[in-house]
């Protein structure tokens, strides 16, 4: 029996999949998928992606994965809801037809959500919807900065998939009071990278790494105040702008703040494949998000022995508990970095 073609939509997977240092996105979303696409291909899968236009051809294979570009409209329509419609949704509709994959995959809640499912029945396909960020599965404005159309498109999407993964166990009682179905957990994955020559002498780790996409929702400027208070410890923030609008200014803000606290290095943004040499000179691996899914940030550090500070509880847990230090606020956030530091 032949394995099903598997077919992941997403439109800004493809400078991650190639490792473009000249594209500043490295979204933990796109790098799961790529680990998946990767692994499924591996295992025999026929795999594609769907995802924008960066510049490449059309249709390119990268590592055995057929990656379809969702083609730019030569026109566009001016009516709001019309133009809404077109170029923007049946470009990724007739994305998803050429690729005439037996399952389509998408992850994070957007208007592609609701397009995706409905795409798959229309043509007797099956749809995968995979949440990211907890806010994902939280209805209302507050499910990120989605307009109405794109929150009622999502809804749809994720009420009418097939199935539904999650990456916690609060995502599954989140799904469960929005909508009533059960969603299947499937615990994030990460490849340990080749073991780089040790050199003579080994350092100690003395940094307190942080790494993200530069934006109000992971909190950033609770680094500098935790530099603030910490003069002792040395901080690295790695990280560019993300997509969204009012990103640069954000970014823009901590560089220049960060820039006035001798006790950090902003780093800026570093593709991810390379980001494993800071990880390897990690003390402590810090997050500042209210919220978040599953940080491919923690298993990077997890894979090294190294110990995370965050403000919520990610799901991971051993016998002893949760895996990682959670803080109630600022003030003991401070505490446990002091505490890691001395140890």
């Amino acid at each position: 029996m032949n394995q099903p073609h598997i077919c992941f939509v997403a439109p800004i997977l493809y400078p991650v999949l190639v490792n473009d240092p000249a594209t500043l996105v490295v979204g933990g979303a796109e790098v799961q998928q790529c680990f998946l696409a990767r692994a499924l291909c591996a295992a025999g899968y026929r795999v594609s992606v769907v995802t924008g236009d960066f510049g490449q051809p059309d249709e390119v294979m990268v590592d055995g994965i057929r990656v379809i570009k969702i083609r730019r409209s030569r026109f566009n329509l001016n009516l709001p809801v019309l133009r809404y419609l077109h170029p923007r949704l049946t470009s990724i509709w007739a994305a998803l037809r050429r690729a005439d994959a037996d399952i389509y995959y998408q992850r994070c809640a957007a208007a592609a959500s609701g397009v995706v499912v409905a795409f798959a029945r229309w043509h007797g396909r099956r749809a995968v919807f995979a949440a990211a960020s907890d806010i994902d599965l939280v209805p209302g404005p507050a499910n990120s900065n989605k307009s109405w159309r794109d929150r009622q498109l999502f809804g749809y999407g994720l009420r009418r998939a097939d199935a539904v993964l999650v990456q916690n166990p609060l995502q599954l009682r989140l799904l469960a009071d929005w909508t009533g179905r059960r969603g299947t957990l499937v615990p994030s994955c990460y490849a340990l990278p080749a073991p780089a020559p040790a050199p003579e002498v080994q350092p100690p780790p003395q940094v307190v790494l942080w790494a993200g996409m530069m934006r109000v929702a992971k909190r950033p400027e609770l680094v500098l105040e935790l530099a603030a208070r910490l003069p002792q410890l040395q901080f690295r923030m790695l990280g560019g702008p993300s997509l969204s609008g009012g990103s640069d200014d954000c970014y823009a803000a901590i560089q220049e703040r960060a820039r006035a606290l001798p006790n950090v290095e902003f780093v800026g943004f570093v593709p991810y494949a390379q980001a494993d040499r800071h990880f390897d000179e990690a003390a402590v691996f810090l997050n500042t998000s209210l919220i978040e899914g599953f940080p491919n940030t923690f298993l990077q550090a997890w894979a090294r022995a190294v110990p995370t500070v965050s403000f919520f509880d990610c799901g991971a847990a051993d016998a002893d508990g949760p895996i990682g230090l959670l803080a109630a606020d600022l003030d003991a956030m401070a505490a446990q970095l002091a505490a890691l530091a001395a140890a």
